[in-house]
């Protein structure tokens, strides 16, 4: 009855010397976490400094005008407000123009993705030695942004909207490539042995055994990398790729009393991205819902 009277109070020496590890331990971590975040603010506050050194003008003197520029747009929209529509039409067939590259290049850069996906996973390769050269493959060109791929081939092919829709397509094939790989890894094996112990080569166990598994998903993933092909495919334009982003670069160039322009560029811009939003966004939840 003594013993168990005390025996809360007696703490065992070895589970003492657990919790001061853990307390040490614990103690430990929060120091370098601090010293971490420390070191991190110290660079990021130099690093702005240095840039605002560099920069033509202030930040914290050009802070101030922010508004001033929308302001402008605003109130000569607003003041030829009447105009907008005609200027919206007038402008409706470069957003076309922009919509068609961002397809195009969506449609060829996800079938270089499928290709590329299915050579690069695990347990689906055809040649397995080669799996690290085309994920190196599929890193690179997602490494490179689209507006230099774009920057060159304009040089090489002068401008218009082909280099742009290049551009995309190869950047989207390895964002799609990697997307795509992680969705075969979780593709079921079993149909592809059954097809394989048949006699199916390579190209029927993927199509037969592979894509009507991971359909739904590569779908999913194209669609929202339509969404973003489309901005990117404006902004495009502005270094001579053609669209309505390079009519916008034009509209900027002219100044005030051309404002009236990029704010009719802007609003179809806005309903467009809205627009295929919502569109992709309903088809992409009914396709993950069958799955």
């Amino acid at each position: 009855m003594t013993e168990k009277a005390l025996g809360p109070d007696i703490e065992n020496p070895r589970l003492r010397e657990v919790r001061e590890a853990y307390a040490a331990m614990t103690r430990t971590k929060q120091m370098y976490g601090g010293i971490v975040m420390v070191v991190f603010v110290a660079l990021m506050a130099s690093g702005f400094m240095l840039a605002d050194s560099r920069n033509a003008g202030g930040f914290w003197d050009g802070i101030l005008n922010i508004f001033i520029f929308p302001g402008e747009v605003l109130s000569e929209a607003a003041g030829k407000a009447t105009l907008l529509p005609g200027l919206m039409v007038k402008f409706f067939p470069s957003l076309i123009e922009t919509i068609n590259i961002a397809a195009a290049s969506t449609l060829v850069g996800a079938l270089l993705a499928i290709v590329l996906s299915l050579l690069s996973t695990r347990g689906l390769a055809r040649f397995p030695r080669l799996i690290p050269v085309f994920r190196r493959m599929m890193d690179i060109s997602r490494a490179v942004p689209e507006i230099v791929i774009a920057l060159v081939l304009i040089f090489i092919l002068g401008s218009g909207p082909v280099p742009a829709m290049i551009a995309i397509a190869f950047h989207t094939s390895g964002a799609l490539g990697k997307l795509f790989s992680e969705v075969n890894e979780n593709a079921s094996m079993k149909p592809i042995e059954g097809l394989q112990s048949v006699g199916a080569n390579w190209t029927q166990r993927m199509l037969l055994g592979v894509i009507p598994q991971v359909a739904p998903n590569w779908l999913s993933y194209a669609l929202l990398r339509f969404e973003i092909n489309i901005r990117a495919s404006a902004i495009l334009g502005f270094v001579g790729a053609g669209g309505i982003g390079y009519d916008l670069k034009n509209a900027f160039s002219w100044g005030l009393g051309r404002y009236d322009e990029v704010a009719a560029i802007f609003i179809l811009l806005f309903l467009t991205i809205v627009f295929f939003d919502q569109l992709s966004s309903h088809y992409r939840n009914k396709l993950v819902g069958k799955t």
